[in-house]
C-alpha cells in the first residue's frame, strides 16, 4: 500500500512538472547583446532585429520574434526597463505574455517603459507548455 501512495505521488509530481514553464530561454538588450540560456529552444527561435524609439519621454522598445521550426509553438516574451544606475523599473508589475508562434512565423513584441526613467531595457523569451 504504501508504495502504491508513493508512486502516485511520484506520478503526480512529473505531472505538475510537466506543465510548468522554463524560465531559461533567449534574451537580447537594447545594445543588441544576445544571451542563449537553452540551447534546444534557441534553435527553434530567434530574437533579431532589436530597436528602440522615443515617444514623448518615454521609449517604446521592439524585437522580431522568429520561429525557426516548422511546427507551433506557444512562447512568452518580457521586457524589462532599467534605470541610468542599472536598476530595474517596476519589474514585478511587469508580466510574461503569451503569443502562439505557427511554423516560420515572425512576429515583432513591443513594449512602453513604464516611465521616462527608464535608459535602457532586455527583451526575454521563452517557451511555455500550457495553453
Amino acid at each position: 500500500m504504501k508504495q502504491i501512495y508513493s508512486g502516485l505521488i511520484l506520478a503526480a509530481a512529473l505531472a505538475l512538472g510537466a506543465c510548468a514553464s522554463h524560465t531559461a530561454g533567449i534574451s537580447v538588450n537594447s545594445q543588441g547583446e544576445t544571451r542563449v540560456d537553452n540551447s534546444s529552444f534557441a534553435r527553434n527561435i530567434a530574437v533579431e532585429s532589436v530597436d528602440a524609439r522615443r515617444i514623448a519621454d518615454v521609449i517604446q522598445a521592439s524585437a522580431l520574434v522568429v520561429s525557426k521550426s516548422s511546427t507551433d509553438m506557444r512562447v512568452q516574451y518580457k521586457f524589462t526597463w532599467y534605470d541610468a544606475s542599472g536598476f530595474t523599473i517596476e519589474d514585478e508589475a511587469t508580466s510574461w505574455k503569451s503569443v502562439k508562434l505557427h511554423g516560420k512565423q515572425q512576429l515583432q513584441v513591443t513594449a512602453v517603459a513604464p516611465n521616462s526613467q527608464a535608459v535602457r531595457f532586455d527583451v526575454y523569451v521563452r517557451e511555455t507548455f500550457s495553453n
